[in-house]
């Protein structure tokens, strides 16, 4: 198994799809290896892809707070996202970008750090992890599939946008605290 320092260094040189050509940097994911907890975002942002690092715009602080409110920091997280090269025009990842990135890098980020939880952020982060259903309807639910457990939420940026979602969001951060501790104590 590769450790999580060469999987970054093949992130940042990875040329697999088209996604790296309308990129300024790869956003291989930050925290570190022995993170308990991952969070699973979409794709990096403007501000990541200028950075190349995870959630540092506008989604990053609002993610943030939504941390501190289930009594979780970010410097014990490990958070990536489910491609690693930012989509022209912020477009949503294809099908093939999700798998060729899950299949390359994703898989093995998790398989190095072995997360007890996986926080899912949305609906590519739910079809990265090749889990059924929509974020709709699993938000705030635990799923344990192939040994592994997710926790299911929206996107920070759908709840910056939408009143109800964020109300849910913020709901399911709070049931997430309580969660935390059962699956610690494991």
């Amino acid at each position: 198994m590769p450790t999580l320092f060469a999987l970054s260094e093949g992130i940042r040189k990875c040329t697999s799809c088209p996604l790296y050509k309308g990129s300024t940097l790869a956003v291989p994911g930050e925290g570190p290896q022995n993170a308990k907890l991952m969070i699973l975002g979409e794709a990096p942002g403007e501000e990541e892809d200028r950075q190349g690092l995870p959630f540092v715009g506008r989604s990053g602080k609002y993610l943030e707070s939504l941390l501190k409110t289930a009594g979780i920091n970010r410097k014990e997280v490990f958070i990536t996202n489910a491609v690693k090269h930012r989509p022209s025009g912020n477009r949503t990842p294809k099908a093939s970008e999700i798998k060729i990135c899950a299949e390359l890098w994703l898989d093995k980020q998790i398989g190095v750090i072995k997360p007890r939880l996986i926080i899912l952020l949305g609906s590519v982060a739910l079809r990265s992890m090749k889990i059924q259903g929509t974020v709709e309807k699993l938000h705030g639910k635990i799923i344990k599939k192939n040994g592994q457990n997710y926790f299911i939420t929206f996107h920070p940026s759908a709840a910056m946008r939408f009143p109800q979602t964020r109300k849910k969001m913020e709901s399911d951060f709070k049931r997430l605290e309580k969660e935390i501790k059962t699956i610690y104590t494991k």
